[in-house]
């Protein structure tokens, strides 16, 4: 039963035409590795490179540059770790464990004869290591249970509430009053009121009365005679000759 890493698709994070391998001595000690004691000048094998992706595993496989058959091959599983180690004294150098199909492993020295080759082959596998991080930490956040507390906005047990629809009170402005409670409105400031109507804008027919010293004589005497004899009235007088013009024509 096949499993299933094997229906996963390889993708191809970086390709390099030509690499050195050299035999290395075994590591006596904790120290850092230094390419310096290596063969540099006869290195052992010299091949491509390709650096390829299956999941979240890398494989940094070195195959022949014409034929493209397997030399050996190094499963990468993260990045800096014992599958692909730096030395101390050069950019160009770096330390790989290779594993055949037995899961037999052993340690190999690689070198690449530009400094811009071992720059590329150093971020693709940053690039990978980087994505998978992330990958991880979004599993982890769509398995973790939420554990902020959620904000409950429903109506409790028994619980009512009261909407006041189109009982709104307008507040009605006050206007300023001015005296007699007439809404005037107040004089400008530093102005002058406006004098009242002249008496002469009345449609009253009065006169004045000349001379104040001769009404009041005129206002005696006319209180002092009682016995005057009361004006007579026009309208009788104009009616009793109307009614004598038509006696008059009758007659005749």
């Amino acid at each position: 039963m096949a499993t299933e890493g094997q229906f996963e698709y390889e993708s191809v994070l970086c390709v390099k035409p030509e690499v050195n391998v050299y035999r290395i001595p075994p590591r006596t000690s904790n120290r850092a590795i230094r390419a310096a004691d290596w063969k540099l000048d006869t290195p052992d094998w010299t091949g491509r490179m390709r650096v390829t992706a299956r999941g979240k595993v890398a494989y940094v496989k070195l195959e022949d540059k014409i034929s493209g058959e397997l030399f050996a091959q190094a499963p990468v599983e993260e990045y800096p770790g014992i599958a692909v180690e730096t030395v101390s004294d050069s950019s160009r150098y770096f330390v790989l464990r290779i594993q055949d199909d037995n899961g037999r492993s052993a340690f190999i020295g690689i070198g690449f004869g530009d400094r811009g080759d071992a720059f590329d082959f150093n971020v693709a596998l940053q690039d990978h290591f980087k994505w998978v991080k992330q990958e991880n930490e979004f599993s982890k956040q769509a398995q973790a249970p939420d554990s902020t507390p959620k904000l409950d906005l429903g109506f409790k047990e028994g619980q009512t509430i009261t909407l006041n629809i189109g009982q709104s009170k307008k507040k009605e402005r006050s206007r300023p009053q001015g005296s007699g409670g007439l809404g005037l409105l107040p004089p400008p400031p530093g102005g002058k009121l406006a004098p009242p109507p002249s008496s002469r804008s009345t449609n009253h027919n009065t006169q004045p009365l000349v001379g104040g010293r001769d009404t009041g004589c005129l206002l005696d005497l006319g209180s002092g005679n009682s016995n005057s004899a009361a004006p007579s009235d026009p309208s009788s007088t104009s009616g009793s000759d109307l009614w004598g013009d038509f006696d008059s024509v009758s007659q005749q």
